[in-house]
């Protein structure tokens, strides 16, 4: 076999640096979804396999693909095209890339004998539906090459009666409404539907090398609210033809190359999924719950551990993690899941020291009585009623030193609920007014008001005991559990939403501290999972305040959170790292990729 020395170069050089790039495709972020679509790219460009000098040149083809039209023809052979319109020629700006020695850029037109629509018969008619014959639309499209059966079937009558038609096995079926680009070669005969073509191609051309450059086509179409194309747009789109034989080796190399994409992909896969329960086994066994003990022993920790990982040599999670840490914090699944860790271990009690010089939690929980009973001596709040104690079923785990389970109404001085939405309508609302807070303004811990959700003074005044107080926490009682913002100097005087709580403290309760208490995995599955309503969830005070928590002293609290935000701040330079890493795989990948 020969080559055309300008070309076998190009091939080699292409195919030497593909194999040698499979790695860092597999490293970058959709690397392998990448690089299908640069071995499709390349293999349109004549560029992944030799060419031989002995195969018959593509002008040679379309000879026979001519001759092949103008005998159906002469048969009387019914092509469904209309009246067929004279395609274009190929103008040199059109042409995208140079083709290599052999080759011919066609229209697609020229190479499909004959193009199929459809129809949708009467959807009111019971007799068109339910029949033998398959009926295929855009849904039944999501196929991976070949299309053995469709959700719907219509009967012979429908066939008879509606503009459906039905299409021989080995079609090949197109999306021209919706579904762009989806292609399919049926295995069966079917019907189709208006958004769908069926497509006849040459003998003389590879059945597989058509569906792989249709794949190749960045289909947009047009319209007002459905995009689409037009037949003759898509009979006009080009085609690179290579020699029949050259087709043939093409596709082989493409299959070659996706069956080792479809290798990495699975790897991948198992190496995340490896990762992943790795490091899930660790934070489990830094959370497991007991009540028999502040925590697990260590032989414990070790057997559960090394249940999970054979290889583990430590005796400690947190040792685990340590020793483990470039390997597992190279995702950021990962990172969420410590980042869920560390909170729940702060309100465990388990993240910093307990010291002993600190005044025990139950001195506090006076602190809250004392101002609770000042507050309704006062007329200020109604006389709360006392809450069940927790029973030991209710305590998920182990009571730190100095802490106390406690109800969360038994935490709070107050919690008060917005205003019914009977009292505020869209019409009260206007620009720059009182701002009113609904759950949708509570980001990341902090108020986000809209000037167009407010209320004027008058208005403000008919909702005073809505209004907020700095330090207050609102809260929202519907939509995601746990979404609560501290309220600042900033916001003091705004007013509290129909769709949420305001929660008061005393002074000597750390408010970041309960903001952290809400975003653990514990509150939000208890407030989930106690929550009512069925199109959206809600709260309502009798779940809130039932809801058992661990109370720590006050300088306890301060240690908390400032470790809390030192390790936060850990886990967003991780994050940084990990989009760094993926960015520069990623760089590296498209340099290889512009480089062939």
């Amino acid at each position: 076999m020969t080559s055309h020395p300008s070309f076998v170069p190009s091939c080699l050089r292409v195919s030497k640096v593909l194999e040698q790039h499979f790695d860092t495709a597999f490293a970058a972020p959709n690397g392998i979804k990448k690089l299908r679509e640069l071995i499709l790219t390349l293999a349109m460009q004549g560029k992944l396999v030799e060419q031989d000098a002995n195969d018959p040149p593509a002008s040679e083809l379309l000879k026979e693909i001519e001759a092949e039209k103008k005998r159906i023809s002469h048969e009387g052979t019914k092509t469904r095209r209309g009246k067929e319109k004279k395609l274009p020629p190929i103008k040199p700006e059109e042409v995208p890339y140079e083709l290599p020695q052999g080759w011919e850029w066609v229209r697609l037109g020229d190479i499909v004998l004959s193009i199929t629509g459809g129809g949708t018969p009467s959807k009111n008619n019971p007799a068109f539906w339910g029949g033998d014959i398959p009926w295929a639309s855009v849904k039944d499209l999501n196929v991976e090459t070949y299309l053995d059966s469709t959700i719907d079937s219509i009967t012979e009558k429908a066939i008879r009666s509606s503009s459906t038609n039905l299409i021989p096995k080995g079609s090949i079926i197109v999306c021209t409404r919706m579904g762009l680009g989806k292609i399919a070669i049926n295995r069966v005969a079917v019907a189709i539907n208006q958004d769908l073509k069926a497509l006849t191609i040459s003998s003389h051309v590879d059945q597989m090398f058509f569906y792989k450059k249709y794949k190749n086509y960045k289909i947009t179409g047009s319209g007002m609210t459905v995009y689409g194309i037009r037949q003759d747009e898509l009979l006009n789109f080009l085609f690179p033809l290579p020699p029949l034989p050259e087709q043939h080796r093409i596709v082989a190399r493409i299959d070659q190359l996706m069956a080792r994409c479809d290798e990495l992909e699975k790897l991948r896969k198992e190496r995340e999924e490896k990762r992943l329960a790795v490091h899930a086994a660790a934070i489990k066994q830094l959370l497991a719950p007991t009540l028999r003990a502040f925590a697990p022993s260590r032989e414990e920790i070790f057997s559960n551990l090394r249940a999970f990982v054979p290889s583990c040599e430590t005796k400690e999670p947190f040792d685990f993690l340590a020793q483990h840490f470039t390997k597992l914090y190279t995702v950021k699944e990962n990172v969420a899941e410590l980042r869920k860790a560390i909170l729940q271990l702060a309100v465990m009690g388990r993240l910093v020291p307990q010291d002993a010089g600190d005044p025990p939690a139950s001195e506090l929980l006076k602190e809250i009585e004392a101002e609770k009973q000042r507050l309704v001596k006062a007329g200020k709040i109604k006389k709360p009623k006392p809450l069940p104690p927790i029973k030991p079923e209710e305590m998920p785990y182990q009571l730190p030193q100095g802490w106390e389970w406690v109800r969360f109404g038994d935490l709070t001085t107050e919690i008060a609920t917005g205003p019914f939405g009977s009292m505020i309508h869209k019409s009260d609302y206007v620009s720059d007014g009182i701002p009113l807070i609904n759950p949708s303004h509570m980001i990341d811990g902090k108020i986000a008001h809209d000037s167009s959700v407010s209320v004027s003074q008058n208005m403000a005044k008919k909702l005073n005991s809505y209004r907020l107080f700095e330090n207050d926490i609102v809260m929202a009682r519907r939509g995601e559990m746990g979404r609560c913002a501290i309220v600042t100097t900033e916001s003091d005087g705004f007013l509290c939403g129909t769709g949420s709580f305001v929660l008061r403290f005393i002074d000597n309760i750390d408010r970041q501290y309960i903001l952290n208490l809400f975003k653990t995995e514990y509150v939000r599955e208890y407030l989930g999972g106690n929550s009512v309503g069925t199109t959206m969830t809600n709260l309502n005070h009798g779940i809130l305040n039932n809801m058992p928590v661990l109370l720590p002293s006050l300088p306890e609290q301060h240690r908390i959170v400032a470790r809390i935000d030192q390790l936060m701040s850990l886990c967003d330079t991780l994050d940084q790292q990990i989009d760094a890493a993926t960015g520069k795989q990623t760089e590296l990948l498209s340099a290889v990729m512009a480089g062939m």
